[in-house]
C-alpha cells in the first residue's frame, strides 16, 4: 500500500497533471464567463432583433401542466429547443476562444523557434597566438 502511494504521489506531483487541474479549473470559470455572455449580452440582442422572442421560451409542449384551484399539481412536460441554441452559441464561443488561443501560442512558439540564434563571436586570439601570426608573416615576406 505504501509504494502505491509513493507512486501515486509521484504521478500527482508530474508537472502535465498539475498544469491540466490549473487548465480545468481556469477553463471552468471561462465558461462561466462565456455562458455570461451569451445569456446576459448576446441573447437579448438576438431576442431584441427578432421582435422581443426570448430564447429561453422556445419549446414544444408535449404536455401541458395540471392546474387546480390555482395551484399546479403536474409541471409541464416540454422540449426546450430554445435553450438548446443558447447553449450551442456557447459551445461555439467558447470553441472559437480556444482556437484562436492555441493558434496565437502556435504563432508565438513558430516565430521563437525560427529566430536565428545569434552566434556568439568568435574569441579574441590569445597574445601568444598573435605573436605566432606575426612571425609567420615575417616569414613569408622574407622568402
Amino acid at each position: 500500500m505504501k509504494k502505491f502511494m509513493e507512486e501515486f504521489k509521484a504521478f500527482a506531483m508530474r508537472g502535465n497533471v498539475v498544469d491540466m487541474a490549473v487548465g480545468v479549473v481556469v477553463g471552468g470559470a471561462f465558461g462561466k464567463i462565456t455562458n455570461s455572455l451569451v445569456n446576459d449580452i448576446i441573447m437579448p440582442a438576438v431576442s431584441m432583433l427578432t421582435g422581443g422572442i426570448n430564447f429561453s421560451d422556445w419549446k414544444f409542449v408535449l404536455k401541458e401542466a395540471v392546474v387546480e384551484n390555482g395551484e399546479e399539481i403536474a409541471a409541464a412536460v416540454s422540449i426546450n429547443y430554445g435553450t438548446l441554441l443558447s447553449t450551442i452559441l456557447d459551445f461555439i464561443i467558447l470553441a472559437f476562444a480556444v482556437f484562436c488561443m492555441v493558434k496565437f501560442l502556435n504563432n508565438l512558439h513558430r516565430k521563437k523557434e525560427e529566430a536565428p540564434a545569434e552566434e556568439p563571436a568568435p574569441p579574441e586570439p590569445s597574445a601568444e597566438e598573435k605573436l605566432l601570426t606575426e612571425i609567420r608573416d615575417l616569414l613569408k615576406e622574407q622568402r
